[in-house]
């Protein structure tokens, strides 16, 4: 292992977690490229890098850059932020169950988005901005339920009461599409499974630049939140700052979550699964935050590939769901087996 250190930041470099980092890249990428070239006019590889390279045709250019590198550019983006939102939230609740998509933030994004929707009728940018709020607001009201005067917060109980929100959420989810009209309780319903389907640069540009702000935040608090994990009287006696390290992460967790949410929707099980792919890939312990933001890239952009050669169209929420329960599944039992044991 080696360490470069510049200032008070410590840089970490692993030989194996690096490896690891690399072979998602690729293999993200590589299902980027297979998805920009699958559709009703396949394009092979070789000419969607062509094109990306500014070496292609005319025709070609505008199917590529104008019709089908929006989605591939947003399923990219949006995997990552729930991936690296999933390892925050996962390490902060010391629970692989703590993700975002269980403890209620992705439904309260989805309410805002539908409250948008179904009553006041706004167009994409007010369903954009309604959904961040949702998420945040109800991020906020977990936080402070949870919250204890001179404990802070504890795992656990955020997970308890973030499910429960979550339940009641999803309960007023289920109202306002049973009082909707057809058509926008079908707009609604087709928004909640989670999709890219029409996805353009009015939803790829906003969540980069989002990105760009948040992804660098959380990695630089990556160590302290590593340290937060053995316990908060030991990383306070290290010198962390545990409460505000937690709040400022919660922040940028919140704000990964949104963000991906308003670009693709609720996209379920991707902030779950690959935090812990990714700890099992890198055989470490402790937050992996660049490797789960990676895994969760190759993830959402693999499931969307699959979406598209499906014998029936289907969005990538759906797909998500089917391998992210079957993954809940085996996690659950092998966690009660270890418990027993």
């Amino acid at each position: 292992m080696r360490v470069m250190r510049a200032g008070a930041l410590s840089v970490r470099w692993e030989p194996r977690a690096a490896a690891v980092c690399g072979v998602l890249a690729l293999v993200a990428a590589s299902a980027a490229v297979l998805v920009v070239g699958s559709g009703e006019f396949p394009i092979s590889p070789p000419d969607v890098v062509r094109v990306l390279v500014g070496q292609g045709d005319q025709a070609t250019e505008f199917i590529v850059t104008t019709l089908r590198l929006p989605r591939a550019v947003t399923g990219l983006l949006a995997g990552l932020a729930l991936g690296l939102s999933g390892a925050i939230f996962q390490s902060i609740s010391r629970n692989p169950l703590g993700s975002p998509d269980l403890i209620g933030f992705t439904t309260g994004s989805a309410s805002g988005a539908l409250l948008q929707i179904l009553v006041f009728g706004g167009g994409a940018v007010a369903i954009t901005v309604s959904s961040v709020a949702g998420s945040v607001l109800t991020a906020a009201g977990v936080y402070l339920v949870a919250y204890r005067r001179g404990g802070g917060v504890h795992g656990v109980r955020l997970v308890l009461i973030g499910v429960a929100a979550a339940a009641m959420l999803q309960a007023l989810n289920s109202y306002l599409i049973t009082r909707a009209e057809l058509r926008e309780g079908y707009e609604a319903a087709f928004w909640l499974t989670g999709s890219l389907n029409g996805r353009d640069w009015d939803q790829a540009v906003p969540l980069g630049i989002a990105l760009a702000v948040l992804v660098p935040a959380a990695l630089l608090l990556a160590r302290p939140l590593g340290m937060g994990e053995l316990g908060d009287d030991a990383a306070q006696a290290l010198g962390v700052p545990v409460q505000r390290t937690r709040a400022l992460l919660t922040v940028a967790g919140v704000g990964l979550v949104a963000a991906a949410t308003a670009a693709a929707g609720p996209v379920p099980f991707v902030a779950l699964a690959a935090p812990q792919l990714a700890r099992r890939m890198t055989r470490r312990a402790g937050a992996q935050l660049l490797p789960a933001a990676l895994t969760g890239a190759a993830l959402l952009a693999t499931a969307d590939l699959i979406s598209l050669h499906l014998p029936v169209a289907m969005p990538v929420g759906v797909v998500t769901g089917v391998l992210g329960g079957a993954y809940l599944a085996w996690l659950l039992s092998t966690t009660g087996r270890k418990g027993m044991a």
